[in-house]
């Protein structure tokens, strides 16, 4: 006889399903948050009073998958990472919304601005403010990616034997 037990991945392929599923529902998210206020998604609660340029939709795609990555990393990853990427990316998306935004329907660039300021100054630095946005979150994806491969801080790295890395002598 056979057994007909489910099989049960082994647990690192499993995370690295649940890995998948958190990066893609951070990227639809993302893609949700950014694209429903600006406009780039029709939708009836938001009507954009400028045309779209072709580089805001650039920008919106490449934001949502560099921030589905970045979420992805923060699953069933060690407690001692540094923070400073995750915040590196909530500015950088914030950064991007800014960016794909309509110009003249942000109220906070009008009220500073003005409606021709908003269009004469802070629409031909939207494309540069969406680069920016773009390589702070680049860097860190970059800055998180690099920081899981090394080893922690006081650990000896591991044998070839696939032992545990024991701490150094004087902090144990």
């Amino acid at each position: 006889m056979t057994d007909s037990a489910p099989m049960i991945p082994p647990p690192a392929r499993r995370w690295a399903w649940i890995r998948l599923g958190v990066g893609f529902a951070a990227a639809v998210g993302v893609a949700v948050a950014i694209g429903v206020p600006s406009a780039l998604l029709d939708n009836p609660f938001f009507v954009r009073m400028t045309p779209v340029p072709w580089w805001s939709y650039a920008a919106w795609a490449v934001t949502s998958v560099l921030s589905g990555v970045l979420a992805a990393t923060y699953v069933h990853a060690p407690s001692s990472a540094p923070r400073a990427p995750g915040r590196a990316g909530v500015v950088a998306n914030i950064g991007s919304v800014l960016a794909v935004g309509c110009p003249v329907c942000n109220k906070l660039i009008v009220a500073a601005l003005g409606v021709s300021g908003a269009l004469g100054v802070w629409a031909p630095m939207q494309p540069v403010l969406a680069a920016a946005s773009l390589a702070v979150l680049g860097w860190a994806l970059w800055r998180r990616l690099s920081t899981l491969r090394s080893c922690p801080a006081g650990m000896s790295p591991a044998p070839m034997t696939g032992a545990r890395p024991e701490p150094f002598a004087g902090q144990r």
